[in-house]
């Protein structure tokens, strides 16, 4: 068809690209003239094809069409009049001209919110559903007959902005030219609008959009987004008309701290919070409100009203003055009504508009990838010197906005003074969880409580979920590119670093790990872990795909690595940092986010790896932790519906119930019983110690098989290395055994020994707690222990070894026994005969065979068990791709000699 278009704005835009690609033919563009020098991106764009543009100021004069403009119009010849969206009044000789008349796009589900505010009447009456009309256009205002509509949810906490984003204009244009094709095809309704339920509402102004305080908190909450952003709900505040933006409602559970701010007119004062501005309605219910404006434009975030104008300029470095020029250059090619940018320049003062807002974020990315801003930055910062000082402040991760609040509780301790959160890290902030629940976690060192530590419930999982997804779906994490999220990584790993001496510490403190193996592995590690993972953000990819073609056409298909979404991990207490590492690093390299529960007894270093991932930048909701129980906090992050990966390392019990209610991707590392089989030409001094981390460790050679040749020997040798350990404080340097990690734990070791015992095992030494505070435990050795017995068959998880005999020569047999266990994770072999060691490594059923050494991981090595040891793997390249979707499958097909280009997209998942 023959069409003109007649509108503006960049939804105008996208309508008359679409219904160009729709094969029709726009004879005419008619749009609103200039404004200060810049075309209105329809005419922009028509222009560039060539189409004829008409930039009439005005259609009508006195209530008369003026023929000359009416003139030029018909000339066009036009079928059909598309109003996707304007605001001019349009003459109906102009709309009844053509054949098939004119249809108009507008934004509410007529015949309710009839008016120019349609958007802003919608979330202002807090409707449920929102949508859009295209209609036949009449002489009456928004009442000719509906030919097609569609509809939404409005969602809480909508904004004019979101909504309109989200739903109405992507789906919008999607309709216009759905209606334009239906009216091609003569098959377009005229259904007339019903005059019940029909609403009109007035044009919102900014005189008109002053806030009644005398409302409930729904009320106030639906007024202040329904005039978000533009006009803008205001009251006055100090004498002056201060603009609410970004409202949401408040769970009133909440208690609310921070200090209080009189609004007249209000039922009580406001207060401005670490969150933002606290409003109360007239039913005692709250809302939160983010940014507030004020009357010269400045913007500014709520929660620094009492500190707004407070900050001191920072001196601009070399590298940091180019980077001024480069966007004094940029604002001048938008404001090009300006002769000269200078320090006081006003974004907005100097005609800048919405859509300038977003060119300018994106030019900003362009020349400094890693200052990642929102809209909201430029209306917080409109003056020239404002705004680069707010982009220096974050290329420098100085961003005052995102001050970190941590209530610490500090210990003087191992020759330095150790600062610890303890409260629950939910979308960037440490928070207490639901009804200020806490429990207190215990140094296994004395048995005395270290702290009290917010104990999780599953509102606060519900609410770290959200923020998780809200982080990847909406934030910037989600839109960040893998080298500037990589950055990031390698950052926080440097922070780590810094603090190695006081993550070793509380590791000490709160797990009982010995200082100096927790400084070189569980701290020492973990760093490597995120800078391996860092390494990778750039390296994850898909692949093309030969396919056979279909003559005359050629397609090009390929698979894409995609991110999952939120994971939710589940940690031990054995490793609290390193198993956090293992798991976290890949997930946040392949683009997730994260809901990390620790284990109840050991919470301290992964809320301080909390606050150092947002010291180092890491977006908020990006990472969430939650001490708590995995009854309550485990079983509801596995159950949720909104988590796409479970991590879980724990018990084989646990991991058979969670593969019991799940259907999302799952990786499991459990149990184990690591059988290590010692031949009698081995180098005996590397093959007597299995107590290391005393003995909690997943991969513990849980049971030894000795040839017996040299079984007495060995266990001689055994004992003399068991009498040289020292047992003691895991903060003493000469320290080599410190205490098991927690009383429940100790209890069990105690019980494990005692069946040990009488099932016939004979006790060579240990098996019994040591008498001093604590919970300390005596390294143990059992021999005699035959096939049959329980401690041949489950782990003890603590410093037990269980040896076993096996007659010369009969290494088929001893392969049968060592392979006779329900797990494996781990087994080992010690021989100097390679041809052996490798015959018997090819025949052991574990993820991870040793040979001549034990307990070695490296980053780079993926990691993970066979059987009832779970499934999936830790580290290496793999576990980076496993983090990632295994891809959607893209097939387009590229243009033949005679056809244009289609593109049809398939995924798989």
């Amino acid at each position: 068809m023959r069409i003109a278009v007649i509108g503006q704005s960049l939804f105008g835009q996208e309508v008359y690209k679409e219904l160009r690609k729709d094969g029709h033919t726009i004879v005419g563009v008619f749009t609103i003239p200039d404004k200060d020098g810049k075309a209105d991106p329809l005419a922009t764009e028509a222009e560039k094809d060539g189409v004829p543009v008409f930039k009439f100021p005005r259609w009508r004069l006195k209530g008369q069409a003026i023929q000359e403009v009416v003139t030029q119009y018909k000339a066009t010849g036009a079928e059909l009049n598309v109003l996707p969206f304007c605001s001019q009044f349009i003459p109906m000789e102009v709309i009844d001209h053509p054949r098939h008349g004119s249809i108009i796009y507008h934004p509410s589900l007529l015949p309710r919110h009839r008016g120019a505010s349609a958007i802003n009447w919608t979330l202002i009456h807090g409707d449920k559903k929102g949508g859009f009309t295209v209609f036949w256009a009449d002489d009456g205002l928004d009442t000719g007959p509906i030919l097609l509509q569609r509809e939404c949810d409005v969602e809480p906490n909508d904004t004019v902005n979101t909504i309109y984003k989200r739903f109405l204009f992507p789906e919008g244009v999607k309709g216009t030219v759905e209606a334009v094709r239906l009216i091609a095809e003569g098959k377009a309704p005229k259904i007339t609008q019903p005059a019940e339920g029909a609403t009109y509402e007035c044009i919102q102004k900014k005189d008109n959009a002053k806030i009644d305080w005398n409302q409930s908190a729904e009320a106030l909450h639906n007024w202040i987004r329904g005039n978000d952003k533009v006009p803008g709900a205001w009251a006055e505040v100090d004498g002056q008309k201060v603009t609410f933006y970004g409202s949401s409602l408040v769970d009133n559970g909440t208690a609310v701290n921070g200090q209080p701010l009189e609004i007249p007119g209000a039922s009580q004062p406001g207060i401005v919070t670490k969150s933002g501005l606290v409003l109360f309605g007239n039913d005692g219910k709250t809302l939160l409100v983010k940014n507030l404006q004020f009357e010269d434009g400045k913007m500014i975030a709520a929660a620094q009203y009492f500190r707004s104008g407070s900050s001191a300029a920072v001196e601009l470095t070399e590298e940091e003055k180019t980077f001024a020029v480069q966007m004094r250059a940029v604002w001048q090619s938008i404001l090009s009504n300006v002769s000269q940018i200078e320090d006081s320049t006003d974004f907005f003062k100097s005609g800048a508009a919405s859509m300038d807002v977003v060119r300018l974020v994106e030019e900003v990315k362009l020349r400094a990838s890693s200052c990642q801003l929102q809209n909201e930055d430029v209306y917080m910062n409109t003056t020239f010197q404002d705004f680069i000082q707010m982009c220096v402040r974050k290329l420098r991760g100085e961003d005052d906005e995102e001050e970190l609040v941590v209530d610490y509780v500090e210990k003087n301790i191992n020759n330095m003074t150790i600062k610890m959160p303890h409260q629950l890290f939910i979308n960037g902030e440490f928070v207490d969880a639901e009804g200020g629940k806490t429990y207190k976690t215990i140094n296994p060192t004395d048995g005395t409580a270290i702290c009290d530590v917010s104990l999780a419930q599953i509102s606060d999982v519900d609410r770290a979920v959200a923020a998780a997804k809200e982080a990847f779906e909406e934030g910037e994490w989600g839109k960040m590119n893998p080298r500037d999220r990589g950055r990031l990584i390698y950052r926080l790993a440097d922070l780590m670093e810094e603090h190695q001496e006081e993550l070793a510490t509380i590791e000490a403190i709160d797990s009982g790990a010995v200082y100096t193996l927790a400084l070189k592995t569980h701290v020492g590690m973990s760093i490597q872990t995120f800078r391996y993972f860092a390494g990778w953000c750039d390296k994850i990819q898909g692949s093309t795909i030969p396919i056979n073609q279909a003559r005359p056409n050629r397609n090009l298909t390929f698979t894409k690595k995609e991110p999952m979404g939120v994971c939710a991990i589940v940690i031990p207490w054995n490793y609290p940092l390193m198993m956090l590492a293992w798991k976290t690093a890949a997930c946040l390299a392949a683009g997730n986010t994260v809901v990390l529960k620790p284990a109840q007894v050991t919470p301290l270093t992964a809320l301080k790896f909390a606050e150092l991932a947002a010291r180092a930048g890491l977006p908020k909701g990006v990472i969430n932790i939650l001490p708590g129980s995995g009854a309550l906090v485990g079983q509801r992050l596995s159950d949720h519906p909104d988590v796409r990966k479970l991590g879980f390392t724990g018990s084989t019990e646990i991991g058979k119930h969670i593969m019991k209610s799940n259907v999302k991707k799952v990786s499991l590392e459990l149990g184990g019983k690591s059988p290590l089989i010692i031949f009698s030409d081995c180098e005996m001094d590397k093959a007597v110690s299995v107590f290391f981390n005393k003995g909690e460790n997943c991969i513990a050679a849980g049971r030894l098989f000795v040839e017996d040749s040299i079984h007495d020997l060995f266990v001689q040798k055994v004992v003399e290395e068991v009498k040289k350990m020292k047992i003691g404080d895991p903060l003493d340097r000469s320290t080599d055994h410190g205490p098991q990690n927690h009383k429940a734990h100790l209890d069990k070791l105690v019980e494990y020994c005692q069946t040990g015992v009488k099932e016939g095992a004979t006790l060579v030494c240990g098996g019994r707690q040591v008498q001093r505070p604590g919970f300390f435990f005596e390294p143990t050795v059992f021999t005699d222990v035959q096939d049959h017995m329980y401690i041949a068959k489950e782990e003890s998880f603590g410093p037990v070894m269980i040896i076993s005999k096996f007659k010369s020569g009969e290494v088929d047999d001893v392969l049968r026994r060592a392979n006779a266990t329900e797990y494996g994770l781990a087994s080992g072999v010690f021989t100097r005969d390679i041809s052996k060691a490798l015959y018997v490594s090819e025949r052991l059923n574990a993820g991870t065979v040793f040979v001549n050494t034990y307990n070695k991981t490296d980053v780079a090595a993926p990691f993970g068990g066979f059987k009832q040891s779970g499934f999936g793997k830790d580290l290496g390249k793999h576990y980076g791709y496993r983090s990632q979707e295994p891809g959607g499958v893209i097939w387009v097909q590229t243009p033949s000699a005679s056809g244009p280009k289609v593109k049809r997209t398939l995924r798989h998942h």
